[in-house]
């Protein structure tokens, strides 16, 4: 029971990374219908950006930067690659991320090399034990910067401004120009939110995979079958469902044989298939109404 329990624990705190990537998905796909493959190269990216400033300022200052460097960094991507190709058909918008993907990643190796680099741990080294279980600092660390994320997210789209008009955007963009929100601007505000959330899933991560171009890769795919089980359009849905898959992955890989730690990779992936086939709108998702 004891091993199951720290399975368990070990699940949930790689889930967190996942939930944090997969809520960046969700808040672009939210704003501008794009589900963004690039997501986890920007989130790398920005990983490496802190690592390059913490080299010369002390860690949380650079992280602070990085985050302010990252929201703004976002905020010109919405503008200057995905504003051409707005309404354009979704398979302009996928090679139009793609793109994005294999930029940002030939840019990151042709900066900072493919030389597997030490990240610094934002958390102190050590676990917590209750009851024959460890649960590291970091991973409550973790789990403790995601809720904090969550919070900042629910507070700023339910009690201010910027925050309503965001949700006015994300409901119906055509109605919330009529009334005079500026879509474009909201729509540059939501790439640069979801560039800052995916920084702080990169810098979460870096400690724990090692700093290298190739380091999100495999979390995107988590954080992508994260996002289509918890529902595209539900930010709560993409913690819940990256929280699930972390579990489903761990407990997987440790019980069962035929699976092992090389081939969960697969598990992401057969939730994906499994969520598209039975649930397409993932379980806390709302299916698409259309009026004839």
């Amino acid at each position: 029971m004891t091993e199951f329990v720290q399975q368990l624990v070990e699940g949930l705190s790689a889930g967190a990374i996942y939930a944090g990537l997969a809520l960046a998905l969700v808040l672009i796909y939210r704003f501008t219908g794009v589900a963004n493959f690039a997501q986890g190269e920007l989130a790398m990216f920005s990983a490496f950006l802190a690592w390059q400033l913490s080299q010369v300022m002390p860690f949380w200052a650079a992280l602070v930067l990085t985050l302010v460097i990252s929201f703004l960094a976002g905020m010109v991507i919405e503008r200057v690659v995905i504003r051409p190709v707005e309404g354009k058909s979704e398979i302009t918008l996928v090679i139009v991320t793609v793109g994005l993907f294999f930029t940002v990643h030939a840019a990151a190796g042709w900066i900072w090399s493919y030389q597997v680099k030490s990240f610094p741990n934002p958390f102190p080294d050590g676990a917590l034990r209750v009851a024959d279980v460890s649960v590291g600092y970091g991973s409550l660390g973790i789990f403790a910067v995601v809720g904090l994320v969550m919070a900042l997210l629910y507070l700023l789209f339910r009690y201010t401004a910027i925050g309503l008009a965001m949700r006015a955007v994300a409901c119906n963009p055509q109605s919330a120009r009529l009334v005079g929100i500026r879509v474009g601007t909201v729509l540059s505000l939501g790439w640069g939110l979801a560039a800052l959330v995916g920084s702080v899933s990169g810098v979460l991560s870096a400690p724990l995979l090692f700093l290298d171009p190739n380091m999100m890769s495999g979390v995107l795919i988590y954080a992508f079958a994260a996002a289509t089980l918890g529902g595209f359009d539900s930010p709560g849905g993409a913690v819940a469902g990256g929280l699930i898959v972390g579990v489903a992955e761990t407990l997987t890989g440790a019980y069962v044989d035929a699976i092992g730690t090389e081939l969960k990779i697969g598990v992401p992936l057969v939730i994906i298939l499994g969520v598209l086939l039975v649930r397409p709108q993932g379980l806390f998702g709302h299916a698409a109404v259309e009026r004839v």
